[in-house]
């Protein structure tokens, strides 16, 4: 039987992880959620959900992965006689993210061209046309959008049938810390822009949207623990499979303690750093365009780089070479929680490594989904679900990445991650999670009486509220 090989180093799989964590929401939703939920009280409540709910569930998925050995379905199947149909929850979430994940890795491609060709004053540059302009003419052309989805799929296919040390890790090893390195020069930028004060106003300063016109009422404290329990679950990859996969490929001697800690703080000060990046760049040369959504990346960020003059187009095509590293980075995390169950399945009945195989299988039917998504141009194509169904609720209205969004990040990872908590809490009991947290004798789980406590009582209400809230939005 094949070896089922891991990470080689546990600086690989942080990377993993991280870039796991690290994607489109962070840029785009992460921002603009904590201006609009009032910045800096946003930004407490986010942290107060991460140490209860994401700490809690992201280290209950790692020590369940490690355990079992095996993916999600899987997992579930082997630790749970109520809840072994789980795991598939996390599975259809992160099948359903990529398929529009890819569109919007596509639309990264093409602004990376874009800018590309304005440094070299090309004809595929922007000649020219604002934001709005490209933006409307790309998501209007049914072929090119297609075709650029379709790379993003390939690229992120590729890496995936690398398998994990090979593939995963040595990509992830090395893009998260360039993406870190070209944050940073952008954030430098971005900040020493005039006006840009005002963009640190709106992301840290309790009331300033409303106060300033930005937002029209302050948000309730139900709709900003909701805003952020649904940004944590996106952001942090719970729910969708992804952890219980990554912590599966993980050496017992590793401590899960400390690298579910180093993944929640990493993610939230990378969230906080793309916010910087984006956000104050915004308010300084184009405080008229979307703050958050494709608007913000596609249409604000384009505007930016063409007002900054001639230096504009390099910070353009920095910009865009640092959003494909996110959403690579989490791309092949989405393929790989989907493919493992199937790997595993055929090796479990001795019929070798059918990486390659199944990766291929899972991209085609991605691939199919991505290209609904693509000729759908966010809804302006007229074939949403809405304009084909006749359906009036919320969710189905404005397109197929709002549709596939609703079913994953509005209903399936939060129902996925507050059953967990339940089956721990309620079946299998906490100590299956302590006991693999102290696998090795020297690692002793120092957080297990807060962690009881989170998932007998705290998690399951917050989540609670969370679902409710997420399921709300998108319906009524």
């Amino acid at each position: 039987m094949d070896e089922r090989k891991g990470f080689g180093t546990n600086f690989g799989f942080l990377m993993a992880a991280v870039g796991s964590a690290v994607g489109l929401g962070n840029i785009w939703g992460f921002p603009y959620k904590m201006g609009a939920n009032g910045g800096f009280a946003y930004l407490a409540a986010y942290l107060v959900l991460a140490a209860v709910c994401g700490f809690v569930v992201l280290l209950a998925e790692l020590a369940l992965g490690r355990k079992t050995g095996a993916g999600a379905v899987k997992a579930y199947r082997l630790v749970s006689k109520k809840l072994k149909w789980v795991g598939w929850l996390g599975v259809a979430s992160a099948f359903l993210i990529l398929s529009f994940y890819c569109a919007l890795g596509g639309y990264c491609l093409k602004y990376l061209v874009l800018n590309l060709g304005n440094v070299l004053h090309s004809g595929f540059g922007t000649n020219g046309m604002s934001g709005g302009e490209v933006f409307n003419a790309f998501v209007g052309n049914m072929g090119e959008s297609t075709l650029y989805g379709m790379i993003f799929v390939a690229i992120t296919m590729l890496i995936v049938m690398g398998g994990i040390s090979d593939g995963i890790e040595r990509v992830c090893s090395v893009g998260m810390p360039v993406l870190f390195i070209l944050l940073v020069i952008s954030i430098i930028r971005a900040v020493t822009l005039p006006g840009a004060v005002d963009g640190l106003k709106y992301m840290f300063i309790p009331g300033w949207a409303v106060a300033n016109g930005v937002i029209e009422e302050a948000p309730s404290i139900f709709s900003v623990i909701s805003a952020a329990g649904g940004q944590m679950f996106f952001s942090l990859s719970i729910g969708m499979a992804i952890m219980i996969t990554y912590g599966s490929y993980l050496d017992k001697k590793e401590n899960l303690e400390k690298n579910a800690l180093v993944i929640v703080v990493m993610d939230t000060l990378i969230a906080i750093l793309a916010g910087l990046c984006v956000i104050p760049a915004r308010f300084a040369l184009d405080p008229d365009g979307p703050l958050g959504g494709p608007g913000l990346l596609f249409i604000t960020m384009q505007n930016v780089f063409d007002r900054m003059g001639p230096i504009g187009p390099i910070f353009g095509l920095l910009f865009y070479l640092l959003v494909i590293f996110a959403a690579i980075s989490s791309s092949i995390s989405l393929l790989e929680a989907v493919v493992v169950h199937f790997v595993d399945d055929a090796r479990d009945r001795g019929l070798g490594d059918k990486r390659k195989k199944y990766t291929l299988i899972i991209a085609v039917l991605v691939a199919a989904l991505c290209v609904l998504v693509c000729v759908d141009g966010l809804g302006s194509n007229h074939i949403a679900p809405a304009d084909l169904l006749h359906l009036t609720v919320k969710g189905w209205n404005d397109c197929w990445l709002d549709f596939f969004d609703m079913l994953s990040e509005g209903v399936m990872m939060p129902l996925g991650g507050l059953l967990l908590v339940l089956m721990l809490g309620f079946e299998t009991g906490t100590d299956l999670i302590r006991d693999e947290c102290e696998a090795t004798p020297d690692h002793r789980m120092r957080i297990y009486t807060f962690f009881k406590i989170c998932v007998r009582v705290l998690t399951p209400i917050v989540m609670l509220i969370v679902l409710y809230g997420q399921i709300r939005a998108f319906f009524w």
